[in-house]
């Protein structure tokens, strides 16, 4: 069989070349050109006539018994991971890992193999990144470096795949642990680690083990500045999962996020703190991002959000401030900035709440990164309440989405959202809903005081408290929008 060479293939339209342009000399693209093995007995006639030799496969009806069976699981040790993946790691998987330095990536893997170690596996661990030595010494800062977890978990500290591979093959583990993908390199190419062609064939050798082998292989992938998986897209295609690990990296609370989940829901959420020890479960995750400051201070709100199956919690902080020179600043961290933008122009054009000509900051409490639209009525009241120094009753949470036309779309669990919040002592809750339908939830009990809002302008009235100086009766005069908080 004759042995792979290396080409350089253009992404848009699949012509070849012998060494890398810069422009396709095909389609005229730019900075198209990827470093990829080609097998000569693969293509051509001489190719396709071996495939036709060796016999097409059988179809097999949809309703055939082969794989119905539930696919077999390995209880990483940690329940927060497990809770991310579905239930654990499933046999002959690729699972990709992300996140920024310093974020606990290898904190996290190691974590996951003396968890694997305890089961009763062996785990290989293949750092590309340190060396053995140094995989020992946070090893035994986390208390893994003896007993069982120490015996079993095996450092290889090697950047050729070929060779980890070749290592897996012999000592049969029952997980493997790539730490990095973007330090490997492939026998064959000739860029450098972490180039787009290493980083595919690399991670396309490993997955093809990972089959073969029925072991499932976690790799620990970079990101990049604008926080994205480092390397190409094709990685992300080419993973059966892919795991995000979010927070503030001086912060103590960490986020597992899935965006990609082959195996189960990319719902689900894991809530992490940062300890002398490691990364360890947060017992109660639906206070978690309440913050520490006070709740019934101008320009915070509560937003009760619901991460899969998992209602929690979250502080919304807003500062209005006058603009000194130049154009407005917007500072946002945790929510999008497109949804802050359109919220500002709802306040300015449906409630007579004018932000536009102020400085915004919007941030959420403990780092935390949501994205679903039950949160926009929390940023509304938020910025309003920044705006005119009126506090937000306390006891108070919020959850609910604003449309163009400044009306209030309900979020789905809410039962579930409204528990938590009467669980952590909440008092009363604002949710959109029927003009004049104020009254209890009927899940919720004598609880909590659940007051509803059509519109956004209802909602400011509802549950902003009146501006210093005033008896809270009647209507502003300066700001008619936010006259009586009612009761």
């Amino acid at each position: 069989m004759a042995r792979p060479e290396s080409r350089f293939v253009c992404g848009s339209c699949g012509a070849s070349s012998a060494r890398w342009e810069g422009r396709c000399h095909v389609c005229g693209e730019w900075d198209t050109l990827v470093e990829t093995l080609v097998r000569p007995d693969a293509v051509g006639p001489r190719g396709a006539a071996r495939a036709a030799s060796a016999g097409a496969p059988r179809p097999e009806p949809l309703a055939g018994t082969a794989g119905s069976a539930p696919e077999e699981r390995t209880r990483s040790g940690v329940d927060e991971v497990d809770r991310v993946l579905g239930g654990g790691l499933v046999a002959g998987s690729l699972v990709l890992l992300g996140g920024e330095p310093g974020i606990g990536k290898s904190t996290l893997v190691l974590e996951i193999a003396a968890g694997v170690a305890r089961s009763g596996a062996r785990v290989l661990y293949a750092s590309g990144e340190e060396s053995a030595a140094q995989v020992r010494l946070r090893a035994a800062r986390l208390g893994f470096a003896a007993g069982v977890s120490g015996e079993r978990i095996l450092l290889l500290a090697d950047t050729e795949v070929d060779r980890i591979i070749a290592v897996a093959e012999q000592e049969q583990p029952g997980l493997l642990i790539v730490d990095s993908i973007q330090t490997m390199t492939a026998d064959g190419l000739d860029g450098p680690a972490g180039s787009v062609g290493q980083v595919r064939e690399s991670a396309a050798r490993l997955g093809a083990f990972a089959r073969a082998a029925g072991v499932p292989v976690v790799l620990v992938g970079h990101v990049t500045k604008d926080g994205s998986l480092a390397g190409p897209r094709t990685l992300e295609h080419l993973v059966d999962a892919v795991l995000t690990l979010e927070g503030e990296r001086f912060g103590p609370l960490r986020l597992l996020r899935a965006s990609k989940d082959r195996f189960g829901s990319t719902e689900e959420v894991g809530v992490l703190e940062m300890t002398a020890d490691g990364l360890r479960e947060v017992p109660d995750p639906g206070r978690a991002f309440l913050g520490d400051g006070s709740l019934d201070a101008a320009g915070v709100a509560v937003a009760a959000t619901l991460e899969g199956s998992r209602p929690m919690l979250v502080e919304v902080q807003a500062l209005v401030a006058t603009s000194g020179y130049g154009p407005p600043r917007r500072t946002v961290a945790g929510v999008d900035a497109n949804r802050v933008a359109l919220l500002v122009a709802v306040l300015a054009r449906r409630c007579r709440v004018d932000v536009s000509g102020h400085d915004l900051y919007v941030s959420l409490a403990g780092g935390v990164t949501v994205s679903e639209p039950a949160l926009d009525l929390a940023v509304a009241l938020a910025l309003a309440s920044s705006l005119r120094d009126r506090p937000i009753r306390p006891g108070t949470v919020v959850c609910g989405e604003v449309s163009l036309l400044g009306q209030l779309r309900p979020a789905r669990g809410v039962d579930r959202r409204l528990r938590e919040a009467a669980r952590l002592g909440f008092r009363r809750a604002l949710v959109p809903g029927p003009e004049g339908s104020d009254g209890q939830d009927g899940p919720i009990g004598g609880t909590l005081d659940v007051m509803t809002a059509r519109t956004l302008q209802e909602a400011l009235g509802l549950v902003l408290l009146p501006s210093p100086g005033t008896d809270g009766q009647g209507v502003s005069e300066r700001h008619p929008v936010l006259g009586s908080p009612g009761s």
